[in-house]
């Protein structure tokens, strides 16, 4: 088996006298989709903050491809190759697709024109992101001058995550990427996950929608009450059992690490 790529150990978040994280670890390989799943207030959000740097925990260790790392902000985190697609999806509405892959990472022209001028090499940019959409595989966009206001809630998510996935190099993580999406965008959302795995990055998944867990996951990382109760598989345990597991009704005895 091979090593993570992502690896807590015994993350700590306290909140005053509420526990956010209670000694909680987690281990994401490379070709791999981990998902995490738990009941409102079981420190899901709060696990997914401290491995993107948006939160510091207050106890435990954070490793990247089996190097302690310390992050402070986001920032720190997209620097070490993890990016993050949060519910909100944070894109520009009336920038167009490419504009929204190189938001805070756009490329300049050559010479006095980007240096003096700070002019943008538009025409670059909106070709190195005709090359991502087409590399992982997403349909969905056609025009990649399009602005994003224009498109579909499930195309605006693919823009997200064709973001996340061309600067993020290592680890992408989405939260609730289905949330607000129908049956036929839901279903393309999660063939681009399948796509991300194939194409060897880690993918940790942050999902309410057991169908959707249990068709892309290979394995499922179940918060309890700030803690984790266990982690198992699409082929070992089933919907009910992962659902009874986070509501208490049942205990896992091993997991599947």
């Amino acid at each position: 088996m091979s090593a993570p790529v992502l690896e807590a150990r015994g993350l700590v978040k306290l909140f005053g006298r509420v526990v956010g994280l209670d000694d909680v670890s987690l281990t994401v390989r490379a070709g791999e989709v981990l998902a995490v799943i738990g009941d409102n207030g079981a420190g899901k959000s709060t696990l997914i903050k401290c491995l993107s740097g948006a939160m510091v925990p207050d106890r435990g260790t954070i490793l990247v491809d089996g190097e302690q790392v310390h992050f402070k902000r986001p920032q720190d985190a997209r620097d070490a190759g993890i990016e993050t697609v949060y519910q909100t999806l944070a894109v520009a509405p009336a920038l167009d697709i490419a504009s929204n892959l190189f938001l805070a990472r756009e490329i300049r022209r050559k010479g006095p024109l980007g240096s003096v001028l700070r002019m943008l090499d538009t025409r670059e940019m909106r070709r190195q992101a005709e090359e991502h959409v087409k590399r992982l595989g997403i349909t969905t966009l056609q025009n990649i001058g399009q602005a994003v206001e224009t498109l579909s809630g499930g195309q605006r998510q693919a823009v997200a995550v064709a973001r996340a996935a061309a600067f993020g190099g290592k680890v992408v993580i989405l939260d609730e990427p289905t949330a607000a999406l129908g049956v036929r965008e839901s279903g393309q959302v999660l063939r681009l996950v399948k796509d991300l795995r194939d194409q060897g990055l880690a993918v940790i998944l942050i999902s309410h929608n057991m169908p959707h867990v249990f068709e892309v996951a290979d394995r499922v990382h179940i918060q309890r009450l700030g803690g984790c109760a266990g982690v198992v598989t699409p082929a070992s345990h089933s919907m009910e059992d992962a659902v009874a597991i986070m509501t208490g009704a049942k205990t896992l005895t091993a997991s599947a690490e």
